[in-house]
């Protein structure tokens, strides 16, 4: 990766390297320490959850339907309040042993003089070097305590994720509202998206608007390429892919001219369904010809991917990486990563593909939900071996080999920086659509899942990114045919527990409050460092499982948000709150206040690409409901400006140059109107349009042009002779009316 051009690479290894997220191998590689899991804690893992009515035979169980499950090795009962250990013998507080002092904790979660306490155990307290505790302070935080009430959770629409979340809850001593509750909860936790409870104006959602749509295959693959558009090296880790079915023709035509010219070139490549999940519908060919069946049809809408025929083999199975990002909000950009992940295996020898092997799904593709149903998978209770096992497991592995796990994990924090930024742009556009400034609503945050697969150079590379992970820690087992039993996943509850209950710490109302007076680097040492209790209680309790990792890395990151600045302009000139499309007007209004007209890019020039670019995508989303220019077509019409008037530069800074020509236009305007209001006085405005009227039609490709001498800078719009106010509106609204694209109705996968 680099950096402004040159030094970053070797800048943001080093950096990264010095707080990475594993453990030295002779301990353990581990991004937590072996000893610090709760499965370590447990003497038999394989009992740790204990489901009621486990040997009752049934029959096989619809998907979300599992039975109650508690935990063996329950917390023990602790006090609801806190106790000072010496409190029952009337012994005062000994002043010497304030740092000392032993406190026993109902809850989780809980700030008290600078630690977290974790799972309702004896915990010592050791306030931040810079802050002085006194008896009086310690008896204010009792009162703090005693007197706030539990987090309000609500369960209702938890779907699979429940039986972890359950578990969570009662670690942490919150409060569960399993079927709703009138008054506001604190936290939501919905199963599918942001709309799963309609109404809710308070408390925080662990999903965000639009993030379904947006790491769907098709609109992954678009946000990825803008960025690799404007960075190529950095965004090498997302396999070359295009889009069917209307990339078809390219797709056959690029694959051809490559086989003509190395004959001895035979790739392979995997076609994914845009909605497809677990699995469900992908398929690998060698010949572009085999995907003519769906070319022309918008019904089966799919990618297709180059396969990666050199993966990295353990015990001879191809593998992948699920790894579990917290990100906790938008703006600012707040990104966690879990120390822990699962690794899924393949559950057939692997063999590169060839025409004969290629329908071999248990020996080419990882996904669980498949190979699960494999004659050889393996469920075990063991954390290192069988069919999914744990990623320190597998870093352990790679150590005794010698690989540098450090480098491996360096390299897999910017691929997930990387792709998080490349998806931030269009969230906020679905952000404020839902949550516009102003009106109430909840916050939100949400746990994705990425799947990465290690080539056997050990490069990361992306292959998706889940909106809604699977969080279950139990899986269906055939006790005798066709009779099924839940059983525990001793290595699901060790990874998803973890990352659900220390997500719901980051979230908790009060502490948040109460970190937000400490430096950054206090706020971390007292949610993440490990806390020892001692007596009959005292264990060695986990430390947070989730990393943060943005914005601590923002130094080495920062310039890859150029998207980000191109949304906010895109933003303030939407114009109505809510809206997701740009129309005409509002194209035009971003034209002349940015001064990017002149004698040679008309205001008739600019009606003319607004037409051709959101005609073209229009028909590339059939399923839109509104008409006008979205995001993506904005952001190509900026690049198709930026190329016009920097010629001689590259892409990048092109865009650049005319991101500061923008933002300086509107910050000597005095910070308009958010909404995109005009500062010009309503007759020049009139005079404007007027002068712009187009007959709409088919029109070529903006690229094709014609366009201004390198780096001439663009005046203000020329206006032409006065027309009278009814005029001018009158053809406004007739022009808006040509230029709004049909579209289908939309049915909701």
């Amino acid at each position: 990766m680099h950096l402004k051009g040159e030094g970053v690479e070797k800048e943001e290894a080093d950096i990264i390297k010095d707080e990475v997220l594993v453990a030295s191998p002779p301990a353990s590689v581990s991004p937590i320490l072996a000893s610090d899991t709760p499965a370590a804690q447990r003497e038999t893992p394989k009992t740790s959850v204990t489901c009621r009515n486990q040997s009752k035979s049934r029959s096989k169980l619809g998907k979300d339907e599992k039975n109650t499950c508690t935990k063996q090795d329950s917390v023990p009962a602790l006090q609801g309040t806190i106790v000072a250990s010496n409190a029952n013998s009337g012994k005062p507080v000994n002043r010497k042993n304030n740092e000392q002092q032993m406190l026993q904790i109902k809850g989780t979660g809980k700030i008290l003089q600078g630690k977290t306490e974790t799972n309702g155990n004896t915990v010592p307290i050791h306030p931040p070097e810079d802050i002085k505790v006194g008896p009086h302070n310690k008896e204010d935080a009792n009162k703090v305590a005693k007197r706030r009430k539990p987090v309000t959770v609500d369960t209702f629409k938890a779907k699979t994720s429940l039986e972890a979340l359950k578990l969570s809850i009662r670690q942490l001593k919150w409060k569960e509202f399993p079927v709703g509750r009138r008054s506001a909860c604190d936290i939501y936790w919905h199963g599918v998206s942001f709309h799963d409870n309609d109404n809710i104006i308070s408390g925080q959602v662990n999903k965000f608007p639009g993030m379904i749509e947006m790491l769907r295959k098709i609109n992954l693959t678009r946000a990825v390429r803008t960025m690799q558009e404007l960075f190529p090296e950095e965004y090498n880790f997302y396999p070359r892919s295009w889009i069917l079915p209307e990339e078809y023709q390219l797709f056959s035509t690029q694959i051809s001219l490559a086989k003509d010219s190395d004959v001895s070139q035979k790739p392979t490549f995997i076609i994914k369904p845009d909605g497809g999940s677990q699995g469900d519908g992908i398929y690998l060919i060698r010949d572009p010809g085999d995907l003519r069946v769906i070319a022309g049809s918008h019904n089966k809408q799919s990618v297709v991917q180059e396969y990666i025929h050199k993966p990295l083999l353990i015990d001879k199975l191809k593998f992948d990486i699920r790894l579990y990002v917290l990100v906790k909000s938008l703006e600012p950009l707040e990104i966690y990563i879990a120390k822990e992940g699962l690794s899924r295996f393949c559950t057939e020898p692997y063999q590169e593909p060839s025409q004969k092997n290629l329908s071999h799904v248990f020996m080419h593709l990882t996904n669980y939900s498949l190979n699960v149903q494999s004659g050889n998978f393996v469920h075990s209770d063991s954390l290192s071996s069988g069919s999914k096992r744990t990623f320190s497991s597998v870093l352990y592995r790679l150590a005794s080999k010698g690989v540098d796990i450090k480098k491996v994990w360096s390299d897999i924090i910017s691929l997930v920086i990387k792709t998080v930024i490349a998806l931030v742009p269009e969230l906020k556009v679905y952000y404020q659509a839902d949550i516009p400034p102003g009106k109430p609503g909840p916050t939100c945050f949400q746990i994705l899942g990425f799947d990465i697969l290690l080539m056997k150079n050990l490069k990361p590379v992306l292959l998706e990114v889940n909106a809604n992970p699977s969080m279950r820690i139990e899986h269906e087992q055939e006790v005798s045919p066709g009779v099924f039993e839940y059983v525990p996943s001793p290595v699901d509850e060790e990874v998803k527990v973890g990352v659900i209950r220390d997500t719901l710490r980051l979230m908790d109302p009060a502490q948040r409050k109460s970190l937000t007076s400490y430096p950054e680097h206090q706020q971390e040492e007292m949610l993440g460092s490990p806390v020892r209790g001692t007596g009959e209680e005292g264990r060695v309790l986990p430390s947070m499982c989730l990393k943060q990792v943005f914005p601590k890395y923002t130094k080495q990151f920062s310039y890859l948000r150029i998207v980000e600045r191109i949304t906010a302009l895109f933003l303030r000139f939407l114009g109505v709150k809510g809206n997701m499309r740009l129309g005409p007007t509002g194209f035009r209004t971003f034209i002349r206040n940015c001064k990017l007209s002149n004698s040679h890019f008309s205001m008739a020039t600019v009606d003319i690409l607004y037409i051709d670019i959101t005609r073209r995508w229009a028909s590339m989303l059939p399923d839109s409901r509104e008409a006008g220019m979205g995001l993506q077509a904005f952001v190509e019409a900026f690049f198709y400006l930026a190329q016009r008037r920097f010629k001689s530069l590259p892409l990048r800074e092109q865009v650049v140059s005319l991101l500061e020509v923008c933002e300086a236009q509107l910050e000597n305007q005095g910070r308009g109107d958010p909404g995109g209001a005009l500062p010009e006085d309503s007759t020049s405005t009139r005079r404007s349009v007027s002068c712009s009227r187009t007959q709409p039609g088919r029109t070529q490709h903006p690229h094709h042009m014609s366009t201004s001498a390198p780096g001439q800078a663009l005046s203000a719009p020329q206006l032409c002779s006065p027309a009278t106010p009814r005029r001018a509106s009158s053809q406004d609204y007739r022009l808006h009316q040509r230029l709004r694209p049909t579209h289908k109705g939309n049915v909701e996968n």
